[in-house]
């Protein structure tokens, strides 16, 4: 049978897992890709440290340039996070003459469109099905399974660490410093949780998705963001009393307006699939006008579903196909303009839940209503409770569901009530789908 020789570059956990793969079912990945995927090298930082996977010998390698003279090294596994010395060894790869296949989404999202078109310049190849939401074979879906469609929606939870976090708070009204530790514990989130708690992991996802689903041109640092860091427990227990779910939603959605993109806290009714979305695992929501609404949900993160991905791009790319649609899709290509108009995030209309402290006395209600009345916003639902035991008890919790308003007249709102001398600290804002 013909072979193809492979390399990985990067062998944490991914890397370990690919090459296990690789190693113990060569007769699987045979059978797909109609020939034998070749192991030849693995190129790690320090070889004397210990690995996860068993390798040949003679596999494992220190000097990058090992794979770059081996003209018989066509597909390499670029599996190094962050972006230095990552994009610098993937240029390197490129004109070497390999195609890649990448889990790396903070590269893509950073140095997408120099890389895709430095790979078109040479006819090679990238690959990077295991950059967005792991096992879920969501990049190929959009790009090729959908493609007869013009999508017209997109959400998604789309980060597994800010979604098992959340979980552990809404299911056992855990304090949030507490639900991360049991994440770091557990191995879902490192030791420093920032990208994924802030939303910044998210953003990242969403803006490749984002480009490959509606051709939008966009910096993930440009679409607004706000994570789970400052989510309290009280929020999770009143949107359960209300009906709903809280998630870290990744929101694409096209109209004759534009596109609207967003990360952030929402409520989401219970029983809707993204609701009830648990721990680790990832979904995504997505609506076409031929399809109609299909729904992705699986492992997101983790050794073996990212592996999965990635050995999934190793066939594809070893058979010709991802040669095939890589040069047609024109992906992260900057040439022309945008397909689509990004709209403003203040013009965004959403629906939102208000959450406050307010002196127990006569006519804090119509206040509150006054200040949101002022910006046109009108009241779905209130919820106020006898005092909660916080404070001196002269204060009492209240919860207002609004009907839909544009973002900025409720961020306007939300610091008109902050201001009122009735109110005490700050206004939970959240979004709420629709």
């Amino acid at each position: 049978m013909q072979k193809t020789k492979v390399a990985i570059v990067g062998m944490g956990t991914v890397g370990s897992g690919v090459a296990q793969l690789l190693l113990d079912h060569g007769d699987r990945t045979a059978r797909h890709a109609g020939r034998v995927l070749w192991l030849e090298k693995v190129v790690v930082r320090d070889k004397s440290k210990a690995r996860l996977a068993d390798l040949p010998e003679d596999v494992l390698t220190d000097n990058l340039q090992d794979v770059l003279d081996d003209p018989d090294i066509t597909v390499v596994a670029q599996l190094i996070g962050g972006l230095e010395p990552a994009r610098s060894i993937m240029l390197q790869l490129l004109e070497a003459g390999k195609d890649i296949v990448t889990a790396n989404k903070a590269l893509l999202a950073e140095h997408g469109p120099e890389l895709f078109e430095k790979a078109r310049q040479l006819g090679r190849s990238i690959a990077f099905e295991a950059s967005v939401a792991g096992g879920i074979p969501i990049i190929t879906n959009i790009s090729q399974c959908l493609s007869a469609n013009q999508l017209s929606s997109l959400e998604g939870i789309l980060n597994g660490t800010s979604n098992f976090i959340v979980t552990q708070m809404d299911r056992l009204g855990m304090p949030y410093d507490q639900a991360v530790k049991i994440a770091q514990e557990k191995g879902y989130a490192e030791a420093d949780p920032t990208m994924d708690v802030d939303g910044t992991d998210a953003a990242q996802k969403l803006a490749i998705l984002a480009h490959l689903a509606f051709g939008a041109h966009v910096s993930w640092r440009d679409i607004p963001r706000v994570g789970i860091d400052q989510l309290d427990p009280a929020d999770l227990q009143y949107a359960r009393e209300l009906g709903y779910r809280i998630k870290l939603l990744a929101t694409a959605h096209l109209d004759q307006a534009g596109l609207e993109l967003h990360v952030a806290p929402t409520l989401v009714r219970a029983g809707l699939p993204l609701a009830e979305v648990q721990d680790a695992f990832n979904a995504i929501a997505v609506v076409g006008d031929a399809v109609g609404p299909v729904f992705y949900h699986g492992l997101g993160a983790g050794q073996m579903p990212t592996a999965s991905a990635v050995v999934a791009d190793i066939i594809d790319t070893a058979v010709g196909r991802t040669k095939l649609t890589f040069q047609t899709l024109e992906l992260f290509s900057s040439a022309g303009p945008p397909r689509v108009r990004l709209r403003a995030f203040d013009e965004l209309p959403g629906r939102y839940y208000f959450r406050l402290h307010v002196a127990d006395s006569p006519g804090v209600l119509a206040k509150i209503t006054g200040a949101l009345g002022e910006q046109g916003i009108s009241i779905a639902s209130v919820i106020q409770h006898e005092p909660d035991g916080r404070g001196d008890g002269t204060t009492v919790p209240l919860v207002v569901m609004t009907h839909e308003a544009p973002e900025g007249a409720a961020g306007r709102a939300a610091t008109a009530i902050e201001g009122l001398p009735e109110v005490c600290g700050n206004v939970v804002r959240l979004r709420v789908k629709a």
